[in-house]
């Protein structure tokens, strides 16, 4: 009984490693490695200097989205969170573009279009101020320009909040 109960624990720590990466080493960790710990990328972008950017979405539970920085060489160079308050204070009104909040942060987890109002909102479920469940609101106008930047309160949590 104690083997099963040993086993059961390695495979469940084994599996939440996966999530986050944990036991990749940049410099050392091939993009094989990479895939096989992380499953399939959600997502895969170009980056300056022959970087290739895989993004590992943890979406909407995790509310975490991994990019894994690919060297030309084939070797990871980083695994970084990208779904921080740190990388939602980047994005600028009028500025940014929906390519430069694809590349920050990642795939969103839903897309809204709102054709009267020609605008199109990409959500992000993430963890602000660290610890507490949120919304993220990235909206674009037609020229696919950043025009409102909207951090709230997830509605499913913040019922509980107010007992």
């Amino acid at each position: 009984m104690k083997t099963i109960a040993v086993l059961v624990l390695a495979l469940a720590l084994t599996g939440c490693a996966g999530f986050s990466g944990w036991g990749l080493v940049p410099g050392q960790s091939s993009a094989e490695e990479v895939e096989a710990l992380m499953g399939p990328a959600a997502d895969t972008r170009q980056a300056p200097g022959g970087e290739t950017v895989r993004y590992y979405s943890r979406l909407p539970y995790g509310r975490e989205m991994y990019a894994a920085r690919i060297g030309s060489d084939g070797k990871l160079r980083a695994l970084e969170q990208r779904l921080t308050d740190e990388n939602v204070a980047k994005l600028r009104l009028g500025v940014s573009r929906a390519d430069d909040v694809r590349d920050l942060i990642g795939p969103p987890y839903r897309v809204d279009t709102f054709r009267r109002l020609e605008r199109e909102v990409w959500t992000y479920k993430m963890y602000g101020g660290g610890t507490w469940p949120k919304d993220l609101y990235v909206q674009f106008s037609r020229d696919g320009i950043v025009r409102e930047v909207m951090v709230m309160d997830d509605p499913q949590y913040s019922a509980i909040a107010q007992r």
